[in-house]
């Protein structure tokens, strides 16, 4: 039997669609239009091994909205073999869909004016849970997500982070293997980011549900998925844990200093190197890795500036996305 959750293989989407041609008359555009073709999907292969968790994230407009969809059931591939825990989505999609559970973090599955509890109970009909099997489920799930106190509330009344704790509770009571999460967290404060996180974190450890997650909030990647698939321009670029994500795609270093002087610059700065103002007595330095060594730029820091305080940080991880060259690809222990 295999392990895999999902298998991906040679996966395309092209999108075909009509354009004006400025050269046509308007019932030539209108019968007869010129047509432009977008590969949203452009030949991916992964596969997510049972209990993984994995983040799928790219920039927008990367393709990873119309992978999920694919891998939903939601859309049809111009070409590729998909399996969806051993299903094919396009031909079984009614199967697949008791067996996954679904959260689009801008589309709700609750029902708005009526409380949890009556969305559990619908849920639990749709997906013909027996009844004891669903009140189990309910009070595992009531504790897990915290909602015991708002339970009964009307949806309408729930602050944004009890109702996405509430939309992932529900989408978890047919006891899915996997889970796929769009944006979960989008929109929340950092308590409720937080305590998302947790949750999923804790489900992933208790009960083995493979988590397929997509992003653009970093603390969502790197507090919940071991594992990274970048896609970029429609293609795979990067897949490997999310830990060497950094270290495969990072050439900078930040070096924040802070020093008794009000101006602590270090003098003829060298070729890779260069230095922004905070404020009195703090200076920003980016240091490019390929250029010069952060041996150097300390040992020069060292001899020029009497140093109060020292930090030595990566970009951003938004900013490593970004800057990933989609000619340049990375796997680690692909198993495609």
């Amino acid at each position: 039997m295999s392990h895999s959750a999902v298998e991906v293989h040679h996966l395309y989407k092209t999108f075909t669609f009509p354009v004006k041609n400025p050269h046509k008359g308007f019932l030539a555009n209108l019968l007869s239009p010129d047509k432009k073709s977008v590969h949203a999907v452009n030949n991916i292969s992964f596969s997510v091994e049972k209990g993984e968790t994995v983040a799928f994230i790219g920039p927008n407009g990367a393709g990873k909205s119309t992978t999920i969809k694919i891998l939903t059931g939601i859309l049809f591939p111009t070409r590729g073999d998909i399996s969806v825990l051993g299903l094919n989505p396009q031909v079984q999609r009614k199967k697949l869909a008791f067996k996954i559970g679904t959260v689009f973090g801008q589309r709700s599955q609750l029902l708005f004016n009526l409380p949890i509890a009556d969305s559990f109970h619908l849920f639990s009909k749709i997906y013909e849970i027996p009844t004891g099997i669903y009140r189990q489920q309910k009070e595992k799930l009531v504790e897990l997500f915290d909602l015991k106190d708002i339970f009964q509330q009307p949806v309408r009344k729930l602050s944004l982070g009890q109702r996405m704790r509430a939309e992932v509770a529900l989408a978890l009571l047919h006891k899915p293997p996997l889970i796929f999460l769009d944006e979960p967290t989008i929109g929340l404060d950092v308590v409720a980011k937080r305590k998302l996180r947790e949750t999923l974190n804790a489900l992933n450890r208790e009960e083995d549900t493979t988590i397929f997650l997509t992003s653009h909030d970093v603390g969502d990647i790197e507090s919940i998925a071991d594992r990274t698939i970048v896609i970029n321009y429609g293609s795979v670029v990067f897949d490997g844990r999310t830990a060497n994500l950094r270290k495969e795609f990072v050439s900078k270093k930040i070096i924040k200093i802070e020093s008794e002087k009000k101006q602590p610059l270090l003098e003829a700065l060298p070729e890779g190197l260069t230095a922004r103002k905070i404020a009195d007595g703090q200076v920003e330095y980016t240091v490019d890795t390929s250029r010069v060594s952060i041996d150097e730029v300390l040992n020069r820091l060292v001899k020029q500036t009497e140093i109060k305080d020292i930090t030595i940080e990566d970009p951003p991880l938004e900013e490593i996305i970004e800057n990933i060259d989609p000619k340049m690809v990375f796997k680690e222990n692909s198993r495609i």
